[in-house]
């Protein structure tokens, strides 16, 4: 259950959204949490992730790499895809691999090759954060892209500060409000105190200053 009243929230929404200038790209709007009492050397390091109400990350570029019976499903439904033979290519490569992973935001694999992956470009892509998720002959690509546009994760690194985007600036305010609940109610979940380790919570745009929530 959140602390934060929904017309609190609702309020501050409105605040930053009012408070944004022309630019000439698209903004986000992101939630900036900092934590309390957590040791990070010796408390237990989480990590989660949690398919929210609307889509949060539109502009999220995917990249798709399939076996060869997969290939033709996923161009024929109208998406660019990458094979083995590709991959093979960057040959373990670590500029390579690191480029291919800098051109996108998350990757899709088909089940029957995700596990040889790792042998073929190295451990890079998983160093990197991007190691693909599965898919399987039967999934419906865009929805499975769906999922990943609509997809928060929160992971305890070495810091006492986490981020994620909630939004496109440009979402309806409720639908903002509502990612934002739920969002916090599933870190507030995977902390070992719930509320009584969360020291701030903050909302901004991209470019625009924090407003603060709790």
């Amino acid at each position: 259950m959140s602390k934060i009243l929904p017309t609190d929230m609702t309020a501050g929404i409105e605040k930053i959204l009012a408070d944004r200038k022309e630019r000439k790209f698209k903004e986000s709007v992101d939630l900036q949490v900092n934590l309390k009492n957590y040791d990070v050397q010796r408390d237990k390091r989480f990590a989660g992730s949690l398919r929210l109400p609307t889509v949060c990350r539109p502009r999220i570029k995917v990249g798709i790499i399939c076996d060869l019976q997969h290939e033709d499903i996923v161009k024929k439904a109208g998406f660019q895809t990458m094979n083995m033979d590709d991959m093979k290519k960057l040959n373990k490569n670590k500029k390579l691999v690191k480029k291919l992973c800098a051109g996108y935001d998350a990757f899709l694999a088909s089940d029957s090759i995700i596990k040889t992956l790792p042998r073929v470009v190295g451990p890079h892509m998983n160093r990197a954060g991007k190691f693909p998720t599965a898919v399987s002959l039967n999934d419906d690509i865009a929805e499975r892209i769906l999922e990943l546009q609509s997809t928060v994760k929160f992971q305890l690194k070495k810091v006492m500060c986490l981020g994620t985007c909630v939004g496109p600036a440009e979402a309806e305010v409720e639908d903002l409000r509502r990612n934002i609940n739920q969002s916090l109610n599933f870190l507030v979940s995977l902390l070992k105190k719930n509320w009584q380790n969360m020291k701030s919570v903050y909302i901004k745009t991209t470019m625009g200053k924090p407003v603060r929530l709790y």
